[in-house]
């Protein structure tokens, strides 16, 4: 007798499936407060080992109590006392939510060191609370010099809940600040509320999965008689996006053409296609007759406000899962949001709200198990980042979009910035633009702000062995100073990552990538051997800079000092790297690097955050008498293109190996006799290629985009990956991954737009991927 089959997805991070369960993060050199109650069991994780870890407790009144979680301090654990000290406003925050519950910061005991140093990755204790307390737990760490690698790293805090609830909701999120309203709706209701201009609305799901809709009018307006209200369409077209997310165009617009509200953060990335809020006409068509839903409970909601009721709302649905797929047909899924996560608006003008909490049952919009939303309106003197939320892995914390430590120099050049993998970053440049800024790196010499790079130390006996079987590249071969560009590869071939490798010591590296699990990748497979290695994340702790053009060697050879045991930066060779200071003996710690993504001579420049302006300030003193310019991401992608550079998720996915992006030349599969990760896939994938990737000169002056189809008659036989207008040959150029039966030079294709049919642009693969330099003479110079 066959048993029945039961539906057991991994949904990591998703209440419904642990609800007693808690995930909290403690940033590298932070810390991170929690309320335990009788019972509850705290488990504090070394994610990435070698990371030291305080705690405090305390019981009501702030008296001190280590004891009822089995602790005493420990003599010199004093990181907690000074970090709540160091005047920053963050401090001040914390300090006045412990002040609240009676706890004295200005005499802190010494808090419990929960482990010695050296701790192997993934590394925990546990402990229980025989009474209610107040946790603080941090990850002490403090500024190094850029050439050291013990660098502080993250703790993951799990909590498991003794009585958790009977109604499976998670505790709610921490206020973001100063709350002057907040109430929480229940599946299946709607509430009306008045926000005043320049106040905030937080709607946060509070369970995960959960839509709600949202509309708003002007307030005046109805104080007037007139209903002048959100209206989707009018946003769509102004935003040019499907959903207006944080950043320089992030507005809801009303008829009138008048922005309404501002979009300040999102954790989620990911809501509606501005559909109607669901109607009772959508459950009657379903066969469920008198169903709650949205539009009828927001009509109810905003009667006392005299609107007139529709039948279906033109609601923004947030957190709903709909999209458009290639038939032109409406789809939808279970939500991307998890337990707490959030969207924050500004009011541009008084309002009159509503929100829902969405009742539909019968379908995945949530998860096939409404929960509860919850609203929040903050007062109009609080000042919140714009950000949106990144994570490392399903079930890892959200990080918001971060600032560098060069964005002070500039955001006082530009306010066109993008959420480049979690950093704010350039986009082009007020007084510049995108063509002055191509043109400044290819004649004279340009800087622009990479700090979104990924950075891994890789360190430990174990170092050089762990990255050898990660990585394409024969590690072995690669000496201290000396810097080398590889893949790092899955089991079937297809790529994780690109990225860079320096040798900073005999077991000492530094990864620099695009990934932020590239990091998680390399400490799952040191875990699986059994090596005595340690990764640690240091992006957050090095920013950097690329100085690239062919004046930047002149511009830096004026102010990169070095000691006699490194190479003058006027003598660093291509692929190398020197650890010197700014201007002398005594300035700033940096290291500079002969590497670059533009394909002229450049280099890029590594800082601690906290000297990041003054190495800033410092270069344009310099650099501005040779004509720099700064580069953002629109003239960086003309430049990459020009030189064959490749792009994740444009030249390559996990789908895609080095041959088939272009970059074979770093699997070297004849003289790295070692093991590494995608071997034998890359064997079998060489010897019986089906694409390449090559370069394209377009007929005519029309661009091709990433995603168009390359056809030979009416089968399609590759996809164009990258494309731009380049300046300096004066043509439009591509890169395509192509069939390889067409990839011989001088072969004619023809890239089809509209429908890939109707309208096509004639085209010759060219010899090679390289259209600019292709001997690569200036780089190397």
């Amino acid at each position: 007798m066959q048993m029945p089959v039961i539906s057991r997805p991994h949904e990591p991070a998703l209440f419904a499936r642990a609800p007693g369960l808690e995930r909290h993060r403690v940033a590298p050199g932070g810390l991170t407060v929690i309320a335990l109650e009788p019972g509850d069991r705290l488990e504090v994780i070394d994610v990435e080992g070698d990371q030291r870890a305080e705690l405090l407790a305390f019981a009501e009144a702030g008296r001190e109590a280590l004891a009822e979680l089995s602790l005493l301090g420990s003599p010199g654990a004093d990181f907690i006392a000074r970090l709540l000290h160091d005047g920053s406003g963050e401090s001040a925050h914390v300090q006045a939510g412990l002040r609240m519950r009676g706890i004295d910061c200005r005499h802190l005991p010494n808090a419990a060191a929960l482990w010695p140093e050296s701790t192997p990755a993934g590394f925990s204790r546990s402990f229980t609370a025989s009474a209610p307390v107040l946790v603080i737990v941090a990850a002490p760490g403090g500024p190094v010099a850029v050439d050291s690698q013990q660098r502080a790293s993250e703790l993951r805090l799990l909590i498991q809940r003794a009585n958790p609830s009977s109604l499976l909701i998670p505790t709610l999120p921490a206020p973001l600040g100063e709350v002057i309203d907040e109430f929480t709706i229940t599946p299946g209701t709607a509430r009306d509320y008045r926000v005043g201009a320049g106040q905030y609305i937080q709607v946060i799901d509070v369970a995960g999965r959960q839509c709600s809709d949202f509309v708003a009018f002007d307030s005046r307006g109805l104080d007037a008689g007139r209903e002048i209200d959100l209206d989707p369409t009018v946003t769509r077209t102004l935003n040019g996006n499907a959903y207006p997310g944080p950043g320089l165009f992030s507005k809801f617009f009303d008829r009138n053409l008048q922005p309404m509200l501002e979009v300040l953060r999102d954790t989620v990335g990911r809501h509606d296609t501005f559909a109607l809020a669901c109607t009772a006409r959508y459950y009657e068509a379903q066969g469920y007759f008198g169903h709650a839903n949205c539009s009828d409970n927001i009509s109810r909601a905003l009667a006392a406000h005299g609107v007139q009721g529709r039948a279906g709302w033109p609601a923004i649905n947030f957190f709903f899962n709909t999209g458009v797929d290639a038939h032109q047909q409406l789809t939808l899924d279970e939500p991307w949001s998890r337990p707490g996560d959030y969207v924050l608006l500004r009011a541009m003008t008084d309002l009159v709200c509503a929100s829902s909490s969405c009742p539909d049952d019968i379908d995945p919009a949530n998860g096939w198990q409404p929960t509860d939303i919850h609203i929040r309106v903050y007062a109009e003197k609080e000042r919140f980042s714009i950000a949106m939320a990144n994570r490392k892995t399903p079930d890892a914390d959200p990080v918001l979009t971060r600032e560098s430590g060069f964005h002070p120099g500039t955001r006082t050049l530009t306010g066109h910035f993008s959420d480049y993998r979690g950093w704010w970053t350039p986009t082009q440049f007020d007084g510049y633009g995108t063509l002055a800024e191509y043109h400044a790196c290819r004649e004279r010499v340009a800087v622009m702000d990479l700090s979104a790079l990924r950075k891994f130390e890789v360190l430990g006996p174990d170092a050089e062995a762990l990255l050898n079987y990660c990585l394409t590249r024969d590690v072995r071969k690669l000496a201290v100073g000396q810097v080398v560009y590889s893949a790092i590869c899955y089991e079937h071939g297809g790529m994780l990552d690109d990225g860079t490798l320096l040798r900073l010591g005999p077991d000492a590296f530094r990864w620099i990538g695009g990934e932020d699990f590239g990091g998680e990748w390399l400490r799952q497979q040191a875990e699986k051997l059994g090596m005595k290695v340690w990764i640690k994340s240091a992006s957050e702790q090095i920013h950097n800079i690329a100085v690239q053009g062919p004046l930047s060697r002149e511009l830096l050879k004026q102010m990169i000092w070095t000691p006699g045991t490194q190479p003058a930066l006027a003598e660093l060779g291509w692929f190398r790297f020197l650890v010197g200071r700014l201007d002398d003996y005594n300035g700033i710690p940096l290291m500079v690097s002969r590497t670059g993504y533009t394909g002229e001579l450049g280099y890029e420049i590594w800082c601690h955050p906290s000297d990041a302006m003054t190495l800033w300030q410092r270069l344009w003193q310099l650099g501005e008498p040779l004509g720099l310019a700064p580069l953002g991401l629109h003239a960086l992608d003309m430049l990459r293109i020009e030189a064959g550079l490749i792009f994740a998720g444009y030249e390559f996915s996990d789908q895609t190996d080095p041959y088939e992006a272009g970059i074979g030349f770093c699997v070297p599969l004849k003289s790295k006799q070692d093991a590494f990760i995608g071997r034998d896939a890359l064997l079998r994938r060489k010897e019986h290629p089906m694409q390449q990737l090559v370069g394209l000169e377009l007929d005519g002056n029309e661009i091709a985009a990433h995603g168009d189809c390359v056809h030979v008659g009416r089968a399609q036989v590759g996809v164009i990956t990258s494309a731009t207008r380049s300046p300096v040959l004066g043509k439009n150029i591509a890169l395509c991954r192509l069939a390889i039966d067409y990839c011989a030079p001088g072969t004619r294709v023809e890239i089809g737009k509209l429908d890939g049919q109707q309208k096509r642009i004639g085209a010759t693969v060219a010899t090679g991927t390289v259209a600019y330099d292709p001997d690569k003479s200036r780089v190397r110079a």
